[in-house]
């Protein structure tokens, strides 16, 4: 076999070192940019927003976005039109727009204990996580009113939600979960969580538990094959 017919390997796709590089503080340049990427690893699509930067990953031609967007206009590929239309390129739906943040490297303080569930997988957020996510798992506390789910993401990146018994709520165990999920990732990796802006007990929890705001963005996941 002639060298030139060995098959070359794929450059390693840009958008992990992105997503690294905003979790340490480094976002993209705020230059009124909209990248467009091919789709990165993992069971999703993306639109990213950035200060003054966007980010769309996903197979589809850079002139045909770049088409669909209105160059005085910075927040529309964030904005219902064009996701609609991206949407029905892809053949999915898109999600929710929501801030996303990043939390804090280990170690951190004021975990609570939990114990990895198997039997957990038609629980209507750990259903939902599995479509977003690979290899999602699920733990739950003690007292099993507080569940945390962890699994990979967008670019293969941690990803963390988190729900409780609202019996529980005001007395910190949202809080805690957030920072117990940053321990039940790898050493030095960052845990990302996505939440609707909305959803302010989650949004305060997070926050309480150091995560900070790096971004917004909208995920479309791929159809079944």
């Amino acid at each position: 076999m002639h060298p030139e017919s060995h098959p070359q390997p794929h450059p390693p796709h840009p958008l992990p070192d992105v997503l690294r590089a905003a979790a340490d503080g480094r976002p993209p340049e705020p230059d009124g940019r909209v990248e467009v990427l091919p789709s990165a690893p993992g069971p999703v699509d993306a639109v990213l927003g950035f200060p003054f930067h966007h980010i769309v990953a996903a197979d589809v031609e850079p002139d045909l976005v770049m088409g669909r967007l209105s160059p005085s206009d910075i927040g529309a590929p964030l904005k219902a039109p064009f996701l609609i239309w991206l949407a029905g390129w892809l053949g999915s739906s898109p999600g929710s727009l929501d801030l996303v943040l990043v939390g804090p490297r280990q170690p951190v303080t004021d975990t609570v204990a939990v114990e990895r569930r198997h039997d957990m997988s038609e629980r209507p957020r750990v259903r939902r996580a599995a479509t977003y996510r690979s290899d999602s798992a699920a733990y739950v506390d003690a007292s099993g009113v507080g569940v945390v789910i962890v699994g990979q993401g967008l670019a293969g990146r941690w990803e963390v939600s988190f729900e409780f018994d609202p019996a529980a709520q005001g007395r910190g165990l949202g809080r805690r979960l957030a920072s117990t999920a940053v321990t039940l990732v790898p050493d030095g990796e960052p845990v990302f969580a996505q939440v609707a802006p909305a959803n302010i007990p989650s949004l305060r929890a997070l926050l309480g538990a150091g995560f900070r705001p790096i971004g917004s963005e909208v995920l479309f996941p791929r159809p079944a094959a």
